[in-house]
C-alpha cells in the first residue's frame, strides 16, 4: 500500500533558505490492483510553521480504505519565522497536482477526480490553488501544460481569511512577520491576495467544509465566510459545522485519541532543521535550539479524546464526493 517519497523537483528547481537538505515530497498509498480510481492528496495542516504528523497518514489511509488512491504532501514550511513562504507551498502543491496527472496511468489515477483535503493551514493552501490555480505557473516542460486546477477540494477547520477572523500566525509564516504592522499598498495587496474568501470566482472547484464551533485557535468565521463566497458565485460546496471541539481534531476518531497517526514522515523538514542546528549550521540561541530539538517530545503531547460528534466528517465528505465527482 505505501511507497516510498516521491520527490517533487529535482534538486536544481527546489531553493529555499532554510531547508538544509529538506526537499518537498509526496508519499504514495496505492492500491495493488489495476483499478483506475480517484485520488485524495491530503495536506496537513501546522500554520505553515511545519507539516503536522497528525493529520497526515491517519487520513490517507482512511481515503485509502474508502476506495481512493491517497498521497500526503509534505511541503515547506517556515517554523522559525525567519524567510517568508510567499508562493512556495502553493508552487509545490501545484506541482503535486500536475505530477500525479502525468503519472495517472502508473498510479491508477483517474486524472480528471483529483481531490485534495486540506487541514487548518493546510486547508488555506488547498483553497490557495482552488482559487489562483491560473497563477501556478509551471516551467518544467514535463508538466507546463497539465492543469493544476482540482476537481474539488475538502477543507478542514481552514484558514481563509487575512482580515478580522484572521489566523494572523499562518499569515506571519507566509507573508513575513511583520505583515500586520506594515501599513504600505504592497502589504496590503499581498493581504488581499491570499484571503481567499475574496478570490473565489465561477471557476473555482466545488469545497466541501467543515469545522466546530468551538474551535479556538481558527474562528468559525472563516468557513462562514468561504461558504458565502462560495454560494455568492454558485460554487457547488457543503458546509458542517459540529457543536463542539478544539482545533486539530484530524480524524477525531479513537486512532487520532490514542495518537496513533503512523509515520511522522510529513515532519522531515523538522528533523532536517534539528540536525542543522544539533551541528552548528543553523545558528540558535540555547533557548530556540533546547525547544526546537524538544518540540515533539513525548512529554510535550497533549490528551485527548475521541470526539464521535466531529468523527463522522469523513462519512459526510465521501457522500458529497459520491455525489460531486459523480461516481
Amino acid at each position: 500500500m505505501k511507497y516510498n517519497p516521491v520527490p517533487l523537483f529535482a534538486d536544481s528547481e527546489y531553493h529555499y533558505p532554510m531547508a538544509f537538505g529538506f526537499q518537498p515530497d509526496l508519499v504514495p498509498y496505492l492500491h495493488e490492483d489495476d483499478t483506475v480510481r480517484p485520488c485524495v492528496i491530503v495536506v496537513p495542516g501546522g500554520g505553515y510553521a511545519m507539516v503536522s504528523p497528525t493529520e497526515g497518514e491517519l487520513v490517507a489511509e482512511r481515503f485509502y480504505v474508502a476506495g481512493y488512491q491517497t498521497f500526503v504532501l509534505t511541503y515547506t514550511t517556515n517554523l522559525l519565522s525567519a524567510a517568508p513562504l510567499g508562493g512556495l507551498p502553493m508552487g509545490e502543491l501545484a506541482r503535486a497536482i500536475r505530477m500525479v496527472r502525468s503519472r495517472a496511468g502508473e498510479y491508477k489515477v483517474d486524472p480528471n477526480l483529483v481531490v485534495l483535503c486540506g487541514f487548518s493551514a493546510g486547508s488555506h493552501l488547498c483553497g490557495s490553488i482552488c482559487v489562483h490555480f491560473e497563477d501556478a505557473a509551471e516551467d518544467n516542460p514535463a508538466y507546463k501544460d497539465i492543469s493544476a486546477r482540482p476537481d474539488a477540494a475538502i477543507l478542514s477547520y481552514p484558514v481563509i481569511t487575512s482580515g478580522p477572523f484572521a489566523h494572523q500566525g499562518s499569515f506571519q509564516c507566509l507573508l513575513g512577520r511583520d505583515i500586520y504592522e506594515r501599513k504600505d499598498p504592497e502589504a496590503a495587496k499581498l493581504l488581499e491576495y491570499w484571503s481567499l474568501e475574496k478570490q473565489v470566482s465561477e471557476n473555482t472547484p466545488p469545497i466541501f467544509l467543515w469545522q466546530t464551533i468551538t474551535d479556538e485557535t481558527v474562528p468559525v468565521e472563516n468557513s462562514i465566510l468561504m461558504e458565502q463566497a462560495l454560494r455568492k458565485h454558485g460554487v457547488p460546496h457543503a458546509l458542517h459545522l459540529f457543536s463542539a471541539g478544539r482545533h486539530g481534531l484530524s480524524l477525531a476518531d479513537t486512532r487520532w485519541a490514542d495518537q496513533d497517526y503512523g509515520d511522522a514522515h510529513c515532519a522531515n523538514q523538522l528533523e532536517h532543521l534539528q540536525n542543522a542546528a544539533i551541528s552548528g549550521e543553523l545558528p540558535l540561541p540555547e533557548e530556540t535550539k533546547n525547544a526546537l530539538l524538544h518540540l515533539f517530545d513525548a512529554g510535550n503531547a497533549g490528551t485527548d479524546e475521541a470526539n464521535p460528534e466531529v468523527s463522522i466528517w469523513p462519512y459526510l465528505a465521501l457522500s458529497w464526493l459520491n455525489r460531486i465527482l459523480n461516481k
